[in-house]
């Protein structure tokens, strides 16, 4: 196994406890150790960049925002973005409105949605969010280019709609909500950019994470190790599955496979 160069990790659930909303002691030390032996941290999530104040105090080199779709470096920097059209919003707002389910925009400067329902409550509770807020999102949609939109739907839904978006694709790491972005994006996309920004082999990266739109990252790193707490189907996509966040997860396997010392 080459030597690990880049370390990719998830944000809810991984880093952050879905319990206690913080980042446990044991991760903080363990980044911190990564960092200092000159081995670069990528964020892979579904958030916007601008959305990791939890996180503020971890070190770590950049971010693989919506799911890949945007990736840059944490000044700002961008590396890459994959915006979604004009005509691809038109067609999933077109659905949403048909079958009755919230969609939700999200943006640099938090999620806006067209209508909140409990789910949209629900989930902002999960992430310890404000509950966002209603606007015209094909109005805030005209004003910019956005990467990443969200259904508030199940999956049985999920899969009526999608085959009628193919510039689209869905990724989904809880059964309240599905992210939207182009066709083609997801965690993989943000290993393979920032290991190109680098000039590394996808061998060179281990990754993180515990939800669905995780499996993309952990079967392309080169080492992608699961969370205690994810599904079994996430499991099986892992080389290596730790114990949960709560458990001092990354930390143990950060131990296992000699990144860090104890």
């Amino acid at each position: 196994m080459k030597t690990i160069e880049v370390i990719f990790f998830d944000v809810d659930g991984t880093l952050l406890s879905f319990d206690t909303h913080r980042v446990p002691q044991s991760a903080v030390e363990a980044l911190w150790q990564v960092h200092r032996s000159g081995i670069r941290i990528i964020i892979a999530t579904g958030r916007a960049h601008t959305d990791l104040h939890a996180i503020a105090d971890l070190p770590y080199d950049g971010v693989a925002a919506f799911n890949g779709a945007e990736c840059v470096l944490r000044d700002g920097t961008p590396i890459a973005r994959k915006s979604i059209g004009m005509d691809d919003f038109l067609s999933i707002q077109a659905l949403a409105n048909e079958y009755n389910f919230p969609l939700a925009l999200e943006t640099d400067k938090g999620v806006l949605v067209d209508a909140v329902n409990p789910d949209v409550v629900k989930l902002a509770e999960l992430v310890a969010h404000p509950v966002p807020k209603v606007a015209d999102l094909e109005k805030e949609f005209r004003k910019g280019e956005y990467c990443q939109l969200c259904i508030y739907c199940d999956e049985a839904a999920e899969k009526k709609i999608m085959p009628q978006l193919p510039g689209l694709s869905a990724s989904r790491w809880n059964p309240l909500f599905a992210d939207i972005n182009v066709a083609g994006v997801d965690k993989s996309v943000g290993v393979k950019t920032f290991c190109t920004h680098y000039g590394l082999d996808v061998s060179q990266a281990m990754a993180f994470g515990d939800g669905g739109n995780d499996i993309p990252m952990l079967q392309a790193a080169g080492t992608g190790i699961a969370m205690g707490g994810a599904s079994e189907t996430v499991k099986a996509a892992a080389d290596y599955v730790t114990g949960t966040v709560d458990e001092n997860g990354i930390r143990d396997a950060l131990l296992r496979f000699n990144i860090i010392v104890g």
